[in-house]
């Protein structure tokens, strides 16, 4: 919590962004690594990783690096799920997992779709549902890619504007959209 917050975060803009501008490529890949591990181990902090995408590497760099890093990590989180920690998800989780199940048995894609425009599901539980379907890993790629996209955008635009966010919930303000 003491290095996870908006706070911090802002204390070391400055610092981060200087990193950025010596080395963009390493840093840039280091965060591209650290944002799949976090998302593929469904670690908390993915949100505040996001604005640091958009403070340190501006709406297209931050967008384009956080898209795809959420999207490997996300679908690592899911094959882990399916393959690795079925029968713990399932015993963990299965009150839920019914009604996610059920949508994607009766309408495909296009559920998990919706579930990644609307956040009514935290993504991590998302991730490790949709690894007890039998959506394939490559549908499920691209679908979240698209549906995840959105949201990313509004996120990383956030970080750009970092100095004007006081809470994580100032990210949907009206002067921030």
């Amino acid at each position: 919590p003491q290095y996870l917050n908006l706070t911090n975060l802002k204390a070391q803009q400055a610092a981060l962004s200087a990193q950025v501008s010596a080395n963009p490529l390493l840093v840039g890949g280091l965060f591209f690594l650290l944002y799949v591990v976090v998302t593929a181990l469904s670690l908390p902090g993915a949100a505040l990783m996001t604005l640091v995408a958009g403070a340190l590497f501006g709406l297209l760099g931050g967008t384009v690096l956080v898209s795809f890093a959420s999207t490997l990590g996300a679908t690592l989180a899911m094959l882990i799920s399916r393959f690795l920690l079925r029968d713990w998800v399932q015993a963990k989780f299965s009150q839920r997992l019914g009604s996610i199940d059920q949508g994607i048995e009766r309408e495909g894609a296009s559920y998990l779709f919706a579930l990644r425009l609307v956040p009514v599901f935290p993504f991590f539980l998302i991730n490790l549902a949709m690894g007890l379907t039998k959506l394939p890993a490559r549908t499920y790629w691209w679908v979240s890619q698209l549906g995840m996209l959105p949201g990313t955008l509004v996120f990383v635009n956030a970080g750009r504007e970092l100095g004007q966010l006081d809470s994580l919930s100032g990210i949907l303000s009206p002067g921030l959209l």
